[in-house]
């Protein structure tokens, strides 16, 4: 009876009806310089404030609509994305946000923003030792979404993760392959 008369008067005050989708997303950094995590910490403040539109931050990958991953994928991190992208309900979709995740730190693949002419480090740097690379986070799960970017900014976070909740609740058990250049919002 109560949420009866609440829908009612939202209708007679002109409420909107929510939101009409959400993800959960399960953050793993595997092994980054932790410039991708200040980035995504931004997209929770008062300006871009993702979880007013329906994107949160969960604890468990068994919570999780989306696997988030940042940094250069190592050797000890991938059998443990392993698990975590097996213990997410179907379906589930994989998202490598930054320079790192996307695959420059292995061989610059494409999509990298900051290729070796440009000085480009990124896994080197911060591990020095390639070796202890297991390379990019797409020969270790299938990735759905690239954010590009060293670090990409708060925005170009907002504006891909928003994308792919709005491609979701129109399609919500279909895979979708994303192409980097298509998604690539880094310029």
């Amino acid at each position: 009876m109560l949420l009866r008369h609440l829908q009612q008067v939202r209708r007679e005050i002109a409420l909107p009806a929510g939101r009409r989708g959400s993800l959960a997303l399960r953050h793993v950094d595997a092994g980054s310089c932790n410039g991708c995590e200040h980035e995504l910490a931004a997209t929770a403040n008062p300006y871009y404030d993702l979880q007013r539109h329906g994107l949160n931050i969960v604890a468990s990958p068994r919570h999780a609509d989306v696997l988030l991953v940042t940094g250069p994928i190592t050797t000890r991190m991938a059998d443990p994305l392993r698990r975590a992208y097996e213990a997410m309900p179907e379906p589930r979709l994989v998202a490598a946000l930054g320079d790192c995740a996307v695959g420059c730190a292995v061989g610059h693949a494409a999509g990298c923003t900051a290729g070796p002419a440009a000085g480009c480090t990124v896994g080197h740097a911060v591990l020095a030792d390639p070796a202890q690379l297991a390379g990019p986070l797409e020969e270790i799960l299938p990735v759905d979404l690239r954010i590009p970017g060293c670090p990409p900014n708060p925005s170009q976070i907002a504006e891909a993760l928003l994308g792919l909740m709005h491609e979701t609740a129109q399609h919500p058990t279909a895979r979708r392959a994303r192409n980097s250049s298509s998604r690539d919002t880094h310029t």
